[in-house]
């Protein structure tokens, strides 16, 4: 499983209905393992981003749809970002060209 970094800002719509956002977050929950992703974390955050989500998804077209399907919803706009371990960067590492 691939780990990735959701990135997401409230549009006009999510803002105003704020106080909704704890349960349209555990929706997304159910929605994510209907769809074999696993959130692992959901934070709210304080600057240029709204929220943050971890996510585990097998490939990037499953987490991708995913994404595209909260977007449909209308209160969220995202950016997705690939996180490597330590472990997973020591591979990319090893493949580097002399």
């Amino acid at each position: 499983m691939a780990t990735y970094l959701m990135l997401g800002s409230f549009t006009e719509q999510g803002i105003k209905n704020i106080k909704d956002t704890t349960e349209r977050a555990a929706s997304f929950q159910a929605l994510a393992k209907k769809s074999g992703v696993e959130v692992r974390d959901i934070y709210w955050t304080m600057g240029p981003y709204d929220v943050m989500v971890m996510l585990e998804a097998s490939d990037e077209e499953t987490v991708n749809a995913l994404m595209l399907k909260a977007g449909t919803l209308g209160n969220i706009r995202t950016t997705m970002l690939r996180a490597y371990s330590a472990a997973e960067m020591k591979k990319v590492l090893a493949k580097m060209p002399d």
